[in-house]
């Protein structure tokens, strides 16, 4: 698994033009709003170049990516949070995901209507925005009135609980998210048990036409109100992206050259997905197999090989590790052995982007 990324927006945003574009997973996508009345899931093999010049050299039997898992949604409207639309009662299929795409209409068409009848990405960012913060004070009212009811009675957990819930209620009822919250690490498991749906990081999609790919106004906009929350943005044309997707990987590039872009939209919402979780990549070769793996910055061995088997984690004696660049340079495992360049690593190292990794373990 790389990571999964709920899909949310307005009706008749984009969403699932976008959803079926990167996911191929073939969404229904009509011109009224709640046409996506089930939750979608898709499935993307992250595009990986290390992982393609590894195989060049290693020509395994089978070659694996590291996956990035799409949930798409039925539009929210205003009132969503009270049950208006069909938004609300999907929420709950995006609460174990790792981010937000915020899908963000900004193009004009005649022929999608707007819901709320013009072209406002400020005006429809609130909206959504405002509709999460109600569902978490629904979700946080409810376990605050529960603790602090066993906590009256003397369960001394809930009693612990009490501070943070009321801290993180006042917070939403301000209209703010809790996602830059700090927090101890006791606190912090009580606050990722409640699943907040602010508490999840947002990456904003530009859903344009190509007339604004060259015009800018409404992209320019998009960025603007991105970097006053730090948030990254994509900016994304719905229809190129759909005739990508019928494309070979070839004429994939040509098409991109073509349209004077550098990458596909796909590529820059990993990219930068993989930026906002703080994600890196490790690999492994084991038998038949090259395979790519995402874990978090900061991962320490044991838990990566956890990833891999959790006999792995539990058995793990030292692990073995030469990074990309070293393995090229070196030419094949052969030569990277006979130069020095594996290392012995014990439970105390962290992985690093582009290692590549073999681990020793009790069975």
């Amino acid at each position: 698994m790389g990571f999964a990324c709920g899909i949310i927006g307005l009706p008749n945003a984009g969403k699932s033009t976008i959803f079926n574009a990167l996911s191929t997973a073939g969404a229904e996508v009509a011109n009224y709003p709640f046409c996506t009345i089930n939750p979608n899931q898709g499935i993307v093999p992250v595009p990986d170049e290390r992982l393609r010049r590894l195989a060049q050299v290693l020509h395994p039997e089978k070659v694996t990516p590291t996956i990035l898992e799409f949930w798409d949604i039925a539009g929210l409207v205003k009132g969503a949070s009270q049950g208006e639309g069909l938004g609300n009662q999907f929420l709950g299929y995006i609460r174990n995901v790792e981010a937000l795409a915020h899908v963000v209409r900004c193009f004009e068409a005649e022929n999608v209507v707007h819901i709320y009848g013009s072209l406002d990405p400020q005006r429809d960012i609130e909206i959504v925005k405002t509709e999460l913060i109600l569902a978490d004070l629904q979700t946080v009212e409810k376990r605050l009135t529960k603790s602090t009811h066993q906590a009256k009675v003397g369960d001394k957990r809930t009693s612990a609980e009490v501070p943070l819930l009321q801290e993180v209620y006042e917070r939403l009822s301000m209209g703010r998210p809790v996602v830059d919250l700090t927090l101890s690490e006791e606190r912090q498991k009580l606050f990722t048990s409640l699943a907040l749906l602010t508490a999840k990081p947002v990456l904003y999609v530009a859903n344009v036409s190509e007339k604004e790919l060259k015009e800018r106004r409404w992209i320019s906009l998009m960025e603007d109100l991105a970097a006053r929350e730090k948030a990254p943005v994509v900016v994304i044309c719905g229809d190129l992206e759909a005739e990508m997707a019928e494309l070979c990987e070839t004429e994939r590039g040509e098409f991109l050259r073509e349209m004077g872009l550098a990458e596909s939209g796909l590529n820059q919402l990993i990219r930068k997905g993989y930026g906002l979780l703080h994600l890196i990549t490790f690999y492994t070769t084991v038998g038949p197999e090259l395979r790519a793996w995402t874990v978090p910055q900061g991962t320490r061995v044991p838990q990566a090989a956890g990833k891999i088997h959790t006999d792995m984690e539990r058995g793990f004696i030292r692990a073995e590790v030469i990074n990309f660049n070293a393995f090229m340079a070196a030419g094949s495992m052969s030569s990277a052995r006979e130069k020095g360049l594996i290392r012995v690593e014990g439970k105390d190292y962290t992985v690093q982007d582009g290692d590549i990794l073999y681990i020793r373990f009790h069975a």
